[in-house]
């Protein structure tokens, strides 16, 4: 029923866990989420839990807060990943000026060349934009490729409006239940349905009513219920749109 569209199941934090998680997260209602990519290392191990479990996909990409020991190589190295036959896109990938874990100019570049990569793949991607929304924009929109999600959206409705009518999808994930989020929830209220997408980003961003403890994909329902509340629907509603979009997006 839920399409957990963003999650990181490797992330250490599971270690002791995984598996007991990934039979809660089934039991819970989702039938689908994708593992995404933030490292070389973390995309080999998503392309690995995609291979083992049924209902998990991958995609595969390099953070930006990682692009600053980025290689020729890495790339290569993701072109061959993104054949396996449940990877569905590039990602993540983006800038961060929060931490700015690595330099701008190289965040800036990788960034291009890895939506490049996606577009030679006819893949989609997923973006990363943290404190960057300016040079977000005008690097994507000098690509001139724009089958994209704008994951764990922090930007305005006017923002919003312009990456949907380039295509994109827009993301929301736990931090849209928190009760200080009111441009997080104005923008979700409006954004048009059929670009919506519902996201956990866990073990990160974990959504009220347990803020402070380990998110996972099963906690993906208190997103939906949000969302839900906010455009007057019904959670189940949110749930099956966001499901299709979500398969039509990853185009699975």
């Amino acid at each position: 029923m839920y399409f957990d569209t963003h999650t990181h199941l490797d992330d250490a934090r599971f270690d002791k866990d995984r598996p007991s998680v990934i039979k809660k997260i089934a039991d819970s209602g989702v039938t689908l989420l994708v593992n995404i990519g933030a490292d070389m290392e973390s995309s080999h191990a998503g392309v690995k839990l995609a291979a083992e479990n049924d209902f998990i996909y991958a995609s595969v990409g390099v953070h930006p807060h990682d692009t600053e020991f980025m290689t020729d190589d890495d790339v290569e190295i993701l072109r061959v990943l993104a054949t396996e036959p449940k990877v569905v896109a590039i990602g993540e990938i983006g800038l961060d000026y929060y931490y700015d874990n690595s330099p701008r100019d190289l965040q800036k570049k990788w960034f291009r060349r890895q939506i490049e990569l996606a577009k030679e793949l006819n893949l989609p991607y997923i973006v990363h934009d943290r404190d960057a929304h300016q040079d977000t924009m005008d690097i994507i929109h000098k690509t001139g490729y724009f089958r994209g999600v704008m994951h764990c959206y922090s930007g305005s409705i006017e923002m919003m409006r312009t990456l949907v009518d380039w295509g994109f999808y827009i993301s929301f994930a736990g931090s849209v239940t928190f009760k200080n989020s009111k441009k997080a929830k104005e923008v979700a209220s409006c954004v048009p349905i059929e670009r919506l997408l519902i996201e956990t980003d866990s073990p990160y961003l974990t959504p009220e009513p347990h803020r402070g403890q380990r998110n996972d994909s099963s906690m993906v329902q208190f997103v939906a219920q949000e969302i839900a509340a906010l455009r007057g629907m019904s959670q189940e509603e949110v749930a099956r749109i966001t499901l299709e979009n979500g398969k039509r997006f990853y185009n699975i």
